[in-house]
């Protein structure tokens, strides 16, 4: 249930973010200079849609999936943690890829996408303890 709530946290986030994308908020409320540089750059779309629309479709995503696989019928399966597994690394791999665009590309950065990227690396990490262990206790199941 904790990967739920830190998708719905980043998928609110990102709609902030989308938000200021697609003109709907003025200016981003941000601690740091970088943030509108960072989200008026090349850099913030990506296959013509806003990166933080991106976003919020990955933390939508897997909010239904960590939110499916509470469900008292799922608890022993491995299937829906190691499908957050997967789809978190991902995140976390593209999270790295926009953190190196700010730090060595845009000369930027925006609080908000850091932010977005510590929610996606402790979705990550939830959910490969939740792999672990679900994959022992199906171990433990099985005689030996």
């Amino acid at each position: 249930m904790l990967i739920a709530v830190f998708a719905l946290i980043g998928a609110f986030v990102a709609t902030y973010l989308t938000l200021y994308k697609i003109g709907v908020i003025g200016q981003l409320t941000c601690s740091v200079q970088g943030c509108e540089t960072v989200n008026t750059s090349r850099w913030a779309t990506f296959l013509g849609f806003p990166v933080a629309a991106w976003g919020v479709a990955f933390y939508l995503a897997m909010f239904v999936v960590a939110l499916i696989g509470t469900r008292p019928s799922y608890e022993e399966e491995k299937n829906f943690s190691q499908a957050m597994t997967l789809m978190s690394g991902f995140g976390v791999l593209f999270s790295a890829w926009l953190t190196y665009l700010e730090f060595f590309v845009i000369h930027a950065v925006c609080m908000w996408c850091v932010i977005s990227a510590v929610i996606v690396t402790i979705i990550f990490i939830l959910s490969l303890l939740d792999l672990r262990e679900r994959s022992g206790s199906a171990g433990e199941a099985t005689p030996a």
